[in-house]
């Protein structure tokens, strides 16, 4: 029996691994600024494109779409071409795609640059953090960059909408997508040169699993393989025609949802037959596969089945909420795009303020008591919003809202990671917070498409309905992983 010669790799000086951390932190901040910026700018994009609300669903959807399906093999695609190539890849086409973006001449070419930029994004965000366990193998110091790493990609959130609103009243629209370009080219600066290089006869490798690094729950959040899940570059295979399935379902489901929400009965009817269509082939594509997109063995884990559901409806509430209320505020209430996004700061300042506190809470008490007060707090919050847009109420009642939904947010999501890993099967924490991200990107794609559909009906009244199904959908989530994630001895006796 021969051992395989041991990796030693030699890393950048201290101030060249902070410089790498930076730009690594820069590059998913970027990601995460575009998912958000564009929300303040939807009433002058309309305007300038002589678009409806379904085409600004799809200017959005456009993005998360491809993004969430490809984030089930981000992960392995790191893994195969190496994280320190992909990354630096994804960041090159995400600025260019945001030039392209920028100088758009109409809707369809902007809906498919948009989805290039998902694309672009889902290659980041998994090879983010495995760049970042390769540059800092020693677990202390990786669980301070990976703080550092959190707390600057999560200010993206806050940032977006009062950024975005800026932009737009100081030169347009396109101006959101320009500003993407000097990020890009910086994070490619901060990175150049700056990954660890194996020494001398040791073969090289893109997997931080192999190095025995063990993935923080941060890590797993985003699809980076635990400490002995990982293979070495090329040997994990992808099954491009299943993943390509999967990304075409999203996009004709989608599709189907936007078609209804804008009474194309008939095209809705057409795109609900062939999403079937594309379900049940991407099914067959599943069974015969030899490295399936969906992990099976998490599948069959009512606890991951309802942290999942968890996740996806926070996503539906977050990122519809972002499409139906900068058209409230700007059509409905006449504000500027820079005051709407300014309205937005009860709802993101706590993504910022809140993590720290509910790691705390996690580590004292466990996942599930932040998860489900958190939950009920989106309910709440979106409840609340739904009689504030209804019944006409000033800006203050729309803030305690929009409170209660950040609140709800930054309580559930860190909590959220880890209640899905550790209710995943043995040597599958990688591949579960890689579907978590995914299940995430998707409910935010869905939370789009039908709070965008109920918004068709009404600016007032349609947001309110939309707000009522959005509230009620995380109520309905809540009850499910109060259910599922019972101690065992509490189930038994509720069944009784």
């Amino acid at each position: 029996m021969t051992s395989s010669p041991a990796l030693s790799l030699e890393l950048p000086s201290r101030r060249g691994r902070a410089a790498a951390l930076l730009g690594v932190s820069l590059g998913y901040f970027m990601v995460l600024l575009d998912m958000t910026v564009l929300s303040v700018a939807e009433p002058d994009l309309a305007a300038s494109l002589r678009t409806s609300i379904a085409g600004l669903q799809w200017a959005t959807t456009g993005y998360t779409v491809v993004f969430g399906a490809l984030l089930l093999s981000g992960g392995a695609v790191a893994d195969r071409y190496g994280a320190d190539r992909v990354f630096r890849a994804g960041v090159a086409v995400f600025a260019l795609g945001s030039l392209l973006s920028a100088l758009a001449p109409g809707l369809g070419v902007l809906v498919g640059l948009r989805a290039v930029l998902g694309a672009a994004g889902a290659a980041c965000v998994p090879a983010s953090m495995a760049v970042i366990a390769r540059l800092y193998p020693d677990p202390g110091e990786r669980t301070r960059a990976v703080a550092a790493w959190a707390a600057i990609s999560g200010a993206a959130v806050a940032a977006g909408p009062v950024a975005g609103g800026a932009l737009v009243d100081l030169a347009g629209w396109r101006a959101i997508f320009l500003v993407n370009v000097p990020i890009g080219v910086l994070v490619l600066a901060l990175t150049a040169g700056r990954g660890p290089r194996a020494s001398r006869g040791a073969a090289a490798s893109g997997e931080a699993g192999r190095h025995g690094l063990a993935a923080s729950g941060e890590e797993g959040r985003h699809g980076v393989a635990a400490a002995g899940e990982g293979a070495r570059r090329g040997e994990r295979r992808i099954d491009w025609a299943a993943q390509l399935a999967a990304c075409a379902v999203l996009a004709l489901l989608t599709d189907a949802l936007i078609a209804a929400g804008s009474r194309s009965w008939a095209h809705a009817a057409g795109a609900v037959v062939v999403t079937a269509l594309a379900a049940l082939g991407f099914a067959v594509l599943e069974r015969r596969s030899d490295a399936p997109v969906l992990n099976r063995a998490l599948l069959g884990s009512g606890g991951v089945r309802a942290g999942l559901a968890a996740g996806a409806a926070v996503s539906f509430i977050l990122n519809g909420g972002l499409f139906v209320l900068p058209l409230l505020l700007q059509q409905g209430r006449h504000l500027s795009a820079v005051a709407s996004g300014l309205a937005f700061l009860p709802l993101t300042l706590p993504f910022v303020v809140n993590p720290p506190l509910t790691g705390r809470i996690v580590a004292r008490v466990g996942p599930r008591p932040p998860i489900l007060a958190g939950l009920a707090l989106l309910a709440a919050g979106g409840g609340g919003l739904a009689w504030a847009v209804g019944a006409g109420a000033g800006y203050g009642w729309l803030a305690v809202g929009l409170l209660l939904t950040g609140t709800g947010v930054s309580l559930v999501l860190p909590a959220l990671a880890a209640a899905v890993i550790a209710a995943a099967p043995a040597g599958t924490a990688g591949a579960a917070g890689g579907l978590l991200n995914a299940v995430r990107q998707t409910g935010a794609t869905l939370g789009v498409a039908v709070m965008g559909a109920c918004a068709g009906l009404g600016t007032v009244t349609g947001t309110a309905l939309s707000l009522v199904v959005a509230a009620g959908l995380c109520g309905l989530a809540a009850a499910w992983f109060a259910l599922r994630s019972a101690p065992r001895s509490s189930r038994a006796e509720a069944s009784r």
